[in-house]
């Protein structure tokens, strides 16, 4: 599985329309969705799923996970694009017709690698993480949540992705989740692999004690070679609410596209700011450029969620 800083060939989005959750905010989301493409589409092609039917707009969990396969000769590599099941997190929401998206790109040529089946299996690109070199992060909270993979054990649901993401070794972390968080705790809202081992990730307040837990998870983690990785802590942005609801507002659902990162902001100043400046230390040779997902949030996503990277 290809790190998310390598070259890409294009970002997927999946267009909001009426028959989405989106629908009494749609001009509002909308214009979210058109700052996101401007901002994409400056340095790299956008494909956009408008015209096949779609639930919602989630591409980063029904859209293809992209791994690289190498010859025996070495001399050449191809793209295979896994097609894992998206069940809208276990069940909780409709997603047969964003499951079947994938099959639709396939067919019609917009999409470029070998297709592989792996509907039965309930996989999605935000509860993963590679850093392209052999080690993918994941939570259990996640990928043991109901209504995914039973009756698969921990250690075989591990073989698997070993096999087919191309792993040496699987991190599972055992904390971190946020308040309103619909995923069961995605890696892509918490921590982020970042080139040279760092770790980018979520720190916690009074109501997330468990995001403190995962903190000290981090520190005692190693990489492949036996190294502390090199840890930044990103803020948590200041309780976001839909009438009593918490909303899983994150900086860590930021995304990397060619030449620069695409981070989430809430209308809070000087932690967008903060937040900003500790991924530019993380990437220092990019743009980080914020795009305001208040709207995003509503819908208990965010800027990551909404997308998926292609090579």
């Amino acid at each position: 599985m290809l790190a998310e800083w390598e070259h890409q060939s294009m970002v997927q989005l999946t267009w909001p329309h009426e028959g989405t959750d989106w629908a009494p905010i749609l001009d509002e989301i909308t214009a979210v969705y058109e700052n996101m493409a401007r901002e994409i589409r400056k340095r790299e092609p956008l494909l956009v799923v408008d015209t096949i039917p779609h639930n919602d707009t989630w591409a980063r969990d029904h859209g293809f996970i992209t791994v690289e396969s190498s010859t025996l000769d070495t001399l050449h590599s191809q793209l295979l694009l896994l097609d894992f099941k998206f069940n809208g997190w276990g069940e909780k929401f409709e997603a047969k017709l964003d499951n079947a998206i994938n099959k639709h790109l396939y067919e019609q040529g917009l999409v470029k690698g070998i297709y592989e089946d792996h509907l039965d299996f309930v996989l999605e690109g935000g509860s993963i993480e590679s850093d392209g070199k052999g080690t993918v992060f994941t939570t259990e909270c996640c990928l043991m949540a109901p209504h995914r993979n039973q009756p698969l054990t921990k250690e075989e649901i591990e073989e698997r992705l070993k096999e087919w993401l191309g792993a040496e070794r699987i991190v599972w972390l055992q904390h971190g989740s946020l308040i309103g968080d619909d995923t069961d705790g995605h890696i892509d809202t918490l921590v982020r692999i970042c080139p040279d081992d760092t770790l980018l990730y979520t720190g916690g307040d009074k109501d997330h004690p468990d995001l403190t837990e995962m903190e000290k998870e981090l520190q005692e983690l190693r990489t492949i070679d036996g190294k502390p990785y090199r840890l930044l802590k990103l803020p948590l942005p200041r309780p976001i609410y839909d009438d009593d609801d918490r909303l899983p507002a994150t900086y860590a659902n930021y995304l990397i596209v060619n030449g620069a990162v695409l981070v989430p902001t809430y209308n809070q100043p000087d932690l967008d700011q903060e937040a900003m400046d500790i991924i530019q230390q993380a990437f220092p040779d990019r743009d980080i450029v914020g795009i305001d997902c208040c709207a995003v949030i509503k819908q208990h996503g965010s800027l990551h969620c909404c997308t998926m990277q292609y090579y």
